[in-house]
């Protein structure tokens, strides 16, 4: 008998390294769990979560949502994200000039069940790519700290039972992994693509059946209580106040996770039926090896999403072959025919950003403004460099383009740099300012990446 139980010459598929259905979660690694709020998982709770606990569900954990230890380091998260005060119009300054008398206060609050959360502050600030515009959730401070602690405490519980193919706003998982996966399944021949779209995902989900799923995994009534208040947080708009019937609150610091939470048994059913998901959030593509097979996925997900109370939307949900023309997009890039680079959305963000800075009427001396739009290019690039070679040069034109037409109008010319100031401003002199070029890092990281494949 042939290794495997295989005829001899008998052909088989090649498929990439499986992805297992869930995270390990015997014989991990050590540092897995090293993200994990110390001050809250003690030893043998992290041996508990490891091993699991009798009946797979957590009691007792208000305590340490409201344990000074915990309130202290999630107030010191909230700080180092900055943002603005709420509609109690306290700043993060405010509190920390008091803060172990606000810390004591909100941990009392919690202990004796009097803690509400006040309204979301909500504005409206410009989509990325569009001239529509999104929602900006502002809660206050003391909510920002209060939400912290809870997913201090209640991440780990769920991130031991998450989908190995989910990668949105996981521990030690981003974006890069999940567009490493489909470069993976890509070149493996996943190439028939389902490319979901989940309609108004954060606004939609049901608020019942996400606190079923909480209350599958924790029994203290005080914590689902807690994540229920949060759910039912009141949108303050202007002058106008209401509450929502269903959602993830926005700006929520603990809305990602439960977003996650939604999800996740979608995950495990296409892991089950051994469909090849990758999910960033509620943004995912099923690869599959044909068209039938994606299909039959799409049709999977569509029955799924209709039963948890959600909806593809109709125009964007489609299935597309990649190596055909037309391709799809994935976490900003645009992938087809065996090649990716950034899809329209993206580079407009960054033209748009870029022309913010690069103004004609821009009073900075040229090495200030190239100063300012340097970090942005090392950022973006950093991002894209995995794009078609072709993808750098003309953006680095069009950057030349626009801070030659500051200096054309500060020599009395009008309208964009052209002709004779190609001359006058050569390539190799903004190189000399200090300009980061996208096509010189490209071909460095190609070199190297070259020297090490040698």
């Amino acid at each position: 008998m042939q290794e495997g139980g295989k005829r001899k010459g008998q052909m088989t598929e090649a498929r990439p390294d499986k992805v297992p259905e869930k995270a390990k979660r015997s014989g991990e690694t050590d540092n897995q769990w090293d993200w994990v709020e110390a001050s809250v998982w003690t030893e043998r709770m992290m041996t508990a979560l490891v091993e699991g606990v009798k009946g797979g569900r957590w009691y007792s954990l208000m305590d340490k949502v409201y344990g000074l230890p915990n309130l202290r380091k999630a107030f010191a998260k909230v700080k180092a994200n900055k943002g603005a005060a709420g509609v109690d119009n306290q700043t993060i300054e405010m509190m920390e000039s008091h803060l172990e008398s606000n810390l004591e206060r909100i941990a009392r609050s919690l202990l004796e069940g009097r803690y509400q959360p006040r309204e979301i502050k909500r504005k409206w600030i410009p989509k990325a790519g569009s001239k529509e515009e999104r929602p900006l959730g502002i809660p206050t401070v003391a909510d920002r700290v209060v939400q912290t602690a809870l997913r201090s405490v209640l991440e780990p519980i769920f991130e031991a039972e998450f989908a190995e193919h989910s990668y949105g706003f996981r521990p030690k998982r981003g974006c890069k992994d999940a567009l490493r996966r489909v470069d993976e399944l890509l070149k493996a021949g996943y190439t028939w693509v389902v490319d979901a779209d989940l309609k108004s995902y954060f606004d939609t989900i049901p608020h019942q059946r996400l606190m079923e799923l909480v209350a599958t995994k924790v029994s203290d009534s005080q914590v689902i209580g807690l994540v229920r208040s949060f759910l039912k947080q009141g949108v303050m708009e202007g002058m106008t106040s209401w509450t929502p019937e269903k959602g993830s609150p926005q700006g929520a610091v603990i809305s990602p996770l439960l977003s996650n939470i939604y999800l996740d048994p979608l995950s495990h059913q296409m892991a089950k039926a051994r469909y090849e998901m990758v999910r960033y959030a509620d943004d995912l593509v099923v690869m599959c090896r044909s068209k039938e097979e994606a299909e039959r996925a799409m049709a999977m997900v569509g029955k799924w999403t209709a039963e948890a109370g959600l909806s593809l939307h109709p125009e964007k949900t489609r299935v597309v072959d990649a190596e055909q023309r037309g391709g799809f997009d994935f976490l900003g890039y645009h992938f087809e025919r065996g090649m990716r680079w950034p899809r329209p959305k993206s580079l407009k963000k960054l033209k748009d950003v870029i022309r913010e800075k690069t103004k004609r009427t821009n009073g900075e001396s040229l090495k200030q403004v190239i100063s300012k739009i340097n970090p942005q290019l090392k950022g973006w690039f950093e991002y894209f460099k995995h794009s078609h070679k072709t993808t750098f040069g003309s953006i680095d034109g069009w950057i030349r383009m626009r801070l030659r037409s500051i200096l054309r109008k500060r020599k009395g010319g009008k309208g964009r740099g052209r002709g004779g100031d190609h001359q006058r401003w050569k390539n190799d002199f903004f190189a000399e300012q200090g300009l980061f070029s996208l096509a010189q890092a490209y071909a460095e990281v190609s070199q190297s990446l070259g020297k090490v494949n040698h």
